[in-house]
């Protein structure tokens, strides 16, 4: 079995969340107003293109590549082999 491995890196999570901040892009749940000062900063960084095509040279751009999801909905945004789109899986909110 071969495996890839891509280093996440926190730089680009940091900027990610500098501008998009902490709630999640598809449910829109921040973890700090739900649990206070225990929540504070905590999200997920979902690529939004998925790893497996990405090449080794690939250069991770926080703006355009990265959104914060919830665990929940980034769990949901990979339920298929393919995945799905933060903006499909909002859609799919009731």
């Amino acid at each position: 079995m071969t495996l890839t491995v891509y280093e996440r890196n926190p730089h680009a999570r940091k900027a990610c969340l500098e501008k998009y901040g902490y709630s999640c892009s598809v449910c829109d749940f921040n973890f700090e107003k739900a649990y206070g000062e225990f929540g504070k900063n905590f999200i997920h960084a979902h690529h939004l293109r998925h790893l497996a095509t990405i090449g080794e040279s690939y250069t991770v751009d926080p703006i355009e590549d990265l959104r914060p999801v919830c665990p929940n909905c980034h769990a949901m945004l990979h339920r298929t082999k393919e995945g799905v789109s933060v903006e499909f899986l909002k859609s799919l909110l009731k």
